[in-house]
């Protein structure tokens, strides 16, 4: 109580004073907080997103494998296609595909299946997954990754430059006009050359920490799905080289020519074997029911022969 029975207007006069005011709310300070809180908080926003798209990612590519895309590559190119953050890089890549199927080969009676190549599975790529799913089209593309990397040295700039404004302005400030102006102004000139120091320090210290809390959170947020994602895609999609792709083309087309052969030498024995087999089943039957008539009717002849009842007995039988 006895404080606020000595007050005066002075007193209050001098705690309110605006010098005072900036002095305890030094303004360089405060920008380069700002700076650095609104640097970070940005990071943190993009990288959680990013992170989240990634992850989403991998948990649909983790529920395939390689002998899956078989017969689940268009439920995994639908997939793609509705997701907007990987649908363009998917369209692209998707016209590296290519196909293999199994052939069809027939030696006798006998029905064989031969696959293209028995090194390779069926979808193949003829490029490298990792020209179109890379760290630059998955992440660092997303946002604007080239302020992110220079906000240190921005946080960084900022110490020098605002140093060097308190001391300039320290400096302007000096008095020697009098004894007393002399003892207040060097008195007010070194409490900005500390402030000044002091917002180098700030401004250095802020940089480290942005530097260090954004290395691990890339590391931690982005770097690892996006490791996840390169394997998925490197083991499900095999890449194929351009000479071994023009190879398997020659393989298939000698394949396609052995089996022409085979077809072509069997259908004169399967046109025998149908042949054969409508004349057992329709033409035989027909003829034996025939032959059995014309000995029947044979018999009836010579039984009226012998009996000598003349043309009319003959001309009963038809």
């Amino acid at each position: 109580m006895d404080f606020f029975k000595n007050l005066d207007i002075s007193t209050l006069v001098y705690y309110f004073d605006m010098n005072h005011i900036r002095e305890a709310i030094d303004i360089p300070i405060i920008i380069v907080l700002v700076t650095f809180v609104w640097s970070l908080f940005y990071c943190l926003v993009k990288y959680f997103s990013t992170s989240r798209n990634l992850k989403t990612i991998v948990r649909f590519l983790s529920g395939f494998t390689r002998n899956d895309l078989n017969f689940r590559l268009n439920e995994m190119d639908t997939w793609m296609m509705n997701n907007p953050y990987v649908a363009p890089l998917w369209c692209e890549f998707r016209n590296t595909l290519v196909f293999s199927q199994s052939l069809e080969i027939k030696d006798g009676g006998d029905v064989q299946y031969q696959d293209v190549s028995s090194t390779v599975q069926n979808v193949q790529t003829t490029a490298d997954p990792m020209s179109y799913f890379n760290e630059e089209s998955l992440i660092t593309s997303r946002f604007n990754y080239k302020m992110v990397q220079t906000m240190p040295t921005i946080l960084t700039g900022c110490g020098p430059l605002f140093t060097f404004l308190k001391i300039a302005v320290a400096f302007g400030m000096i008095d020697f006009s009098t004894q007393e102006k002399t003892i207040s102004s060097v008195s007010s000139f070194m409490t900005s050359m500390q402030s000044a120091a002091l917002v180098s320090v700030v401004a250095v210290a802020s940089s480290l920490i942005y530097l260090v809390v954004e290395r691990i959170l890339y590391g931690n947020l982005c770097k690892r799905p996006f490791i996840k994602i390169r394997v998925l895609i490197g083991e499900l999609f095999v890449t194929v080289s351009a000479e071994k792709f023009l190879y398997e083309i020659l393989r298939e087309s000698k394949i396609n020519n052995s089996s022409n052969d085979n077809v072509a030498e069997a259908i004169p024995l399967k046109i025998k074997e149908a042949f054969n087999d409508s004349v057992s089943v329709n033409l035989v039957p027909y003829l034996e029911n025939l032959i059995y008539g014309i000995n029947q009717l044979n018999k009836e002849i010579k039984k009226v022969g012998k009996t000598g009842n003349g043309n009319e007995d003959v001309d009963s039988l038809f």
